[in-house]
């Protein structure tokens, strides 16, 4: 993706106190910073006033923004090094929002220079010429923003920019700027240009991006431009690539100030807060549920069947807590056609099933986020199998931390003498509550859950179907699954 703005962004409009002059800003005791400077000094006005200074950024907060932190205040480009779905270029992006909220450019420049820091020979004359009568305009820092989706068929033209032959037709000679079309980069002038998977990049386009950064010209089609870029360079990288496949030329690498490794959220809390964040929920989605998808996300990053070069991305336990929120819609929709479909009455008409999420829709996921996961080669054709597995034991995981120590012997008394309880995708939580009765102990069980003091039928059936399959995967119950897709818990015997 090529991002210099966001799509359909519009340009929000400049407050009107603002100077319109290069006289009045210079009234006005502005003084001209450069992009790094302008970072430095908004990050320690932030440190200084407790404010957030990455928002939305969960779990790195001890490792990854500490050192974040000292490489914007040391002026450094950096390079971000992780395996796919670590926030890599949600971080990146984040930086703009510690770029003044407005800052001042010379109408119609393409470069958005400083109107007391021209750096075109054109823009260079119009300032002498007008002097402080110069109109100036004003930049938000949300356009500010530069990226590249590095790709083998980028260009020099793409980043760096290309002669252009109209302006050549106008009669203007090969020598002069105004010939030039700038690429990404240099239009990024005085904000930040974000290069994802650099590697991808051919070393003959990471050379000529060196040139820009470091000799401060451009080359193009063998004219020399002067071109005092500023900006800062930031880019990501999965560090297989960096490292084993050799595709930064080292003279790039050596210019970049820091190096900065990031990485999955290191504990089960974090994955949940990062879930909790991210995830747009169509349904409600009790927390044990969640819980069991952080795990299930984090124990697949832990299994021996997954190539952990590749890692497993957030996206991964985001999009199942997604999925499994569908799930539970889809069963309420149902349920409702049902209804209509056998004819009830209005007076006789059952309540509507609000849609929850129970930890049988978890099952789903399996099938349709085994593409977001590389297996070892020695598992093909058993992907579902394994993941499988790796929920079942992160349901089984769940279980015993949330209801360790609770006395569950009620649940287990329904089943005794040959009865079964039978749930599933299409039952609804009322003829589940009908089918389990009183059970002693649910209250504590539901309280365990975060289910609160009184749960909507919904939670209740969400939480006994969450004990009852913990018990069978704790060998207390025996289940099986019919041909019409219901599950039936019953005694082990």
């Amino acid at each position: 993706m090529d991002r210099v703005t966001a799509p359909n962004q519009v340009p929000p409009v400049p407050p009107a106190e603002l100077p319109s002059t290069l006289g009045a800003l210079r009234a006005a005791g502005h003084q001209y910073r450069t992009v790094k400077q302008e970072l430095r000094d908004n990050l320690l006005a932030r440190m200084g006033s407790g404010e957030d200074r990455f928002p939305g950024i969960v779990g790195y907060e001890d490792t990854v923004l500490p050192e974040v932190e000292r490489a914007l205040l040391a002026g450094h480009d950096m390079v971000l090094l992780g395996e796919r779905g670590q926030g890599k270029t949600r971080l990146i992006r984040s930086l703009g929002a510690l770029l003044d909220e407005w800052t001042p450019v010379i109408p119609g420049s393409v470069l958005n220079e400083h109107p007391m820091h021209p750096i075109t020979p054109a823009s260079r004359v119009l300032v002498d010429s007008a002097g402080d009568d110069l109109p100036i305009g004003w930049l938000h820092r949300s356009m500010r923003y530069g990226e590249k989706l590095a790709t083998p068929d980028t260009s020099v033209g793409d980043l760096i920019g290309d002669v252009d032959p109209i302006r050549l037709a106008q009669g203007r000679t090969l020598g002069d700027p105004e010939t030039i079309h700038f690429g990404l980069v240099p239009r990024t002038n005085r904000g930040i240009f974000a290069v994802n998977e650099l590697p991808d990049l051919a070393e003959r386009i990471q050379v000529a991006l060196l040139n820009v950064l470091e000799e401060r010209d451009i080359q193009v089609r063998g004219y020399q431009l002067r071109l005092p870029l500023d900006l800062l360079l930031v880019a990501s990288a999965n560090p297989e690539d960096y490292t084993n496949r050799g595709r930064i030329i080292t003279p790039l690498k050596d210019r970049f100030g820091a190096e900065i490794r990031t990485h999955y959220p290191l504990d089960l809390d974090l994955e949940l807060s990062l879930i909790r964040q991210e995830a747009d929920l169509v349904a409600v989605v009790p927390e044990h549920v969640l819980e069991v998808l952080a795990r299930f996300a984090r124990d697949v990053r832990e299994s021996p069947s997954v190539d952990p070069r590749s890692g497993v991305s957030a996206r991964f336990a985001i999009t199942a807590a997604e999925t499994v929120a569908a799930a539970a819609l889809r069963r309420s929709g149902l349920l409702a056609g049902a209804s209509a479909a056998s004819g009830g009455g209005a007076g006789s008409a059952p309540r509507p099933e609000a849609p929850v999420a129970r930890i049988g829709d978890t099952v789903s996921v399996t099938s349709t986020l085994r593409g977001k996961v590389e297996f070892e080669s020695g598992e093909e054709g058993r992907e579902i199998e394994v993941l499988a597995h790796l929920l079942r034991t992160a349901t089984a995981e769940t279980f015993r931390a949330r209801l360790a120590g609770l006395d569950l012997s009620g649940f287990t008394a329904i089943v005794a003498e040959g009865g079964a309880v039978e749930t599933g995708e299409l039952v609804s939580s009322a003829e589940l509550l009908r089918q389990v009765g009183t059970v002693p102990g649910l209250a504590k069980v539901l309280d365990r859950l975060g289910l609160g003091d009184a749960p909507s039928p919904e939670e209740a059936a969400a939480g006994i179907e969450f004990v009852l399959e913990g018990l069978h995967l704790t060998r207390r119950l025996g289940k099986d699954v019919t041909e019409s897709g219901r599950t039936v818990y019953g005694d082990r015997d």
